[in-house]
């Protein structure tokens, strides 16, 4: 999409004339203006601004008059960013996935145009960008949240190089995590969020069924098989037939279910990359009697909703009266993402080791995974004696002696 011919009414190429006037008792008292010859009528159109400061004012005019000298016509340069992403936004997006567009999308709509649209794209500095982010992480945006909002102005301003309209992109923030103090639980300890045992597990998946409508048994069996693999739950509802090998039952997680414009749709895993999950043998006689009952069509989905459908968070929340289930039960901190903590922390604990763990949970940096590794208080004991186990034994003092492949069966079974 392109601007409308229509607005573009300055020629491109004009000589333009400046001028500042201060106008006392306005609470932004310089005017900055710029004016040129139509030399189509000899008419004088000019668009002018108003500025706080002087310096701003010269700072506007010497924008303006180099985007014209760089062909820019003066309506255009003078434009409004949410004027101008609207119109640009299409080949802003160029490039991206169809699931992307909606959360860029409404970054721009809810934060960047209600805090920036009015301004004028040669007048958007980083000082400026750099307060609107304070002001969207002092609102409550979370991380993603702000990734998608800074995400889509940059596009947006990117294109405006591109037209010629600025010189550099002042959204482009370095370091801007640092701000971010109220980062998610997940970020910083996952095992904090992770449910106690099995039977635990097993009571949440029994409560959100009798919750749920007609008391639907497949939400049960979507919890249980989150909280025992580490799955998301875009990836359960993305999970068919022919991805489980009933023979080492191990799943080949390939899949997920996402939101996209139009609806749902399946595509790859977070990173593009499948990995290989074991299925733990509670899990074990349901996805049997799955498969069994989609007749081992390889292609066959083996989670969906009541009528079939596709999974996501939001309708295993909706469907089961998530939070107010949780609440009851005493764990309202809990949300649907806190399943695969729970799985990831499980595997942790009974000590399989950090890059395995990292391949079941498709981590893509070894530091994600260690999050999950922090060791409770009988893992500490045990380790302390373990290690009087093994001094005992090298030292040769009187009494019984362990020998060393007991030690290191010490160690693998802590």
């Amino acid at each position: 999409m392109s601007l409308d011919p229509t607005q573009i009414k300055a020629p491109i190429g004009v000589k333009i004339s400046t001028d500042i006037e201060y106008r006392p008792g306005n609470p932004n008292p310089y005017r900055a203006r710029v004016r040129w010859t139509d030399p189509a009528t000899n008419s004088r159109p000019s668009r002018s601004t108003m500025f706080a400061t002087e310096e701003e004012a010269k700072d506007w005019l010497n924008r303006v008059v180099k985007a014209a000298e760089r062909g820019v016509a003066v309506d255009r340069a003078v434009i409004a960013l949410g004027e101008y992403g609207d119109a640009v936004m299409d080949l802003a997006m160029r490039g991206l996935e169809l699931n992307t567009h909606a959360p860029y999308k409404a970054g721009w709509h809810l934060r960047v145009v209600p805090t920036l649209g009015h301004l004028q794209v040669i007048g958007i500095t980083a000082g400026i960008a750099d307060r609107a982010l304070n002001a969207w992480i002092a609102d409550g945006a979370g991380i993603s949240t702000l990734k998608c909002t800074i995400a889509v102005l940059v596009r947006v301003l990117e294109q405006a190089i591109r037209d010629g309209l600025i010189e550099i992109n002042p959204a482009r923030l370095y370091g801007w995590q640092k701000l971010f103090k109220t980062a998610e639980d997940e970020e910083s300890d996952p095992r904090g969020l992770a449910l106690r045992d099995w039977d635990t597990l097993d009571r949440l998946a029994c409560a959100l069924v009798a919750a749920s409508y007609n008391e639907y048994e497949g939400w049960g069996d979507i919890v249980r098989f989150a909280g025992g693999t580490g799955a998301r739950i875009g990836e359960v509802s993305g999970v068919r037939a022919g991805d489980i090998d009933t023979d080492k039952w191990l799943w080949r997680c390939c899949r997920q279910t996402t939101a996209a414009p139009g609806g749902l749709l399946d595509k790859g895993t977070k990173g593009k990359r499948s990995r290989f999950v074991p299925i733990i043998p509670e899990l074990r006689p349901n996805i049997a009697w799955r498969i069994a009952r989609v007749g081992g069509r390889p292609d066959a989905r083996l989670f969906t909703g009541p009528r079939g459908g596709r999974v996501t968070t939001a309708i295993l929340r909706d469907a089961t009266h998530w939070d107010n289930v949780v609440t009851a039960l005493g764990y309202e901190y809990l949300r649907r993402h806190d399943l695969r903590h729970t799985a990831l922390t499980w595997f942790a604990d009974a000590g399989v080791p950090p890059h395995v763990l990292m391949r079941i949970a498709g981590h893509g940096q070894l530091t994600t995974t260690q999050r999950y590794l922090h060791p409770d208080l009988r893992s500490i004991q045990r380790a302390g004696d373990q290690l009087m186990t093994y001094i005992n034994a090298t030292r040769g003092l009187p009494g019984p002696k362990v020998e060393v492949e007991q030690i290191r069966q010490l160690a693998i079974t802590a």
